[in-house]
């Protein structure tokens, strides 16, 4: 990008939101940084702000046009992740999970979205998940939370490209944060224990072994330079990003058995 771009990116308070808005606001960009908390840092701004309630998304996005003519990018970073078994999650946990992952990303893209047809101009990335383009064993409804915005991810395209707004989905593997630390971990009832142990066990060593965030800073930089986007863009190890095409070209039972290895399940 070579020229100076004002830059939100929420879920900046820890992780790959505290990165990317570090990344570019070392660049030059004006960075604003929402998250529930406020956020000390030399290279962007923070606005507390709570996502999920569209008072406190609007406020935040006047705040950004006291000072700024423009929106140019908005990254739609801030999301949780949530495991346990399909049978045990409460439907306030999957309300919860949906609300943050799915509404709270929509309301910030009807909230920027006037500004950048005014520009005609604007890019959205919506953060999702290489575990959205299938149901991970324990992680039904973070998978589905993360399929759903990729779904309203492709509609918008088509309604807003008449003003220049480009939109896409980033699917992430294992990328190495605390967010083990801040999963939402639903009851796991005595029926799926043992399994559940040791599926857990394996995803957070995923985590543990997973790509830099910085990787993740740069390979956005390389996004935001591109004229066109696809729809969709996977980062990640490669034997994570493997399990996307294998899912559309192998029968259904070969990949079930594949994932079922991958997460030894096929164990006892």
């Amino acid at each position: 990008m070579s020229q100076h771009k004002t830059i939100i990116i929420t879920g900046t308070s820890s992780g790959i939101g505290f990165v990317l808005a570090e990344y570019f606001g070392k660049k030059g960009h004006k960075v604003y940084g929402l998250s529930r908390k406020h956020t000390e840092s030399q290279y962007f701004k923070s606005i507390p702000t709570d996502v999920t309630d569209n008072d406190a998304v609007q406020n935040a996005i006047s705040e950004v046009l006291k000072t700024e003519n423009k929106i140019d990018v908005l990254i739609n970073n801030a999301g949780m992740g949530m495991v346990g078994s399909v049978e045990d999650s409460s439907k306030e946990d999957i309300l919860k999970l949906f609300n943050l992952n799915l509404v709270g990303a929509v309301q910030m893209m009807s909230a920027v979205m006037p500004k950048m047809r005014e520009n005609k101009f604007g890019q959205i990335i919506n953060v999702s998940s290489i575990g959205s383009e299938m149901g991970l064993p324990f992680r039904g409804f973070y998978s589905a939370s993360k399929s759903a915005l990729d779904k309203v991810t492709e509609a918008m395209r088509y309604e807003v490209y008449p003003w220049n707004v480009n939109v896409c989905s980033l699917h992430l593997g294992d990328i190495k944060t605390n967010i083990a630390e801040n999963r939402v971990r639903t009851k796991v009832s005595e029926p799926y224990k043992n399994v559940f142990d040791k599926v857990y066990a394996l995803m957070n060593s995923h985590v543990g072994d997973g790509t830099e965030p910085l990787e993740v800073a740069e390979y956005v930089d390389q996004l935001l330079n591109k004229n066109k986007w696809k729809p969709h863009y996977y980062f990640g190890k490669f034997g994570q990003k493997i399990g996307v095409p294998l899912k559309w070209i192998l029968p259904q039972g070969t990949y079930e058995n594949l994932m079922k290895k991958y997460n030894k399940l096929d164990k006892n």
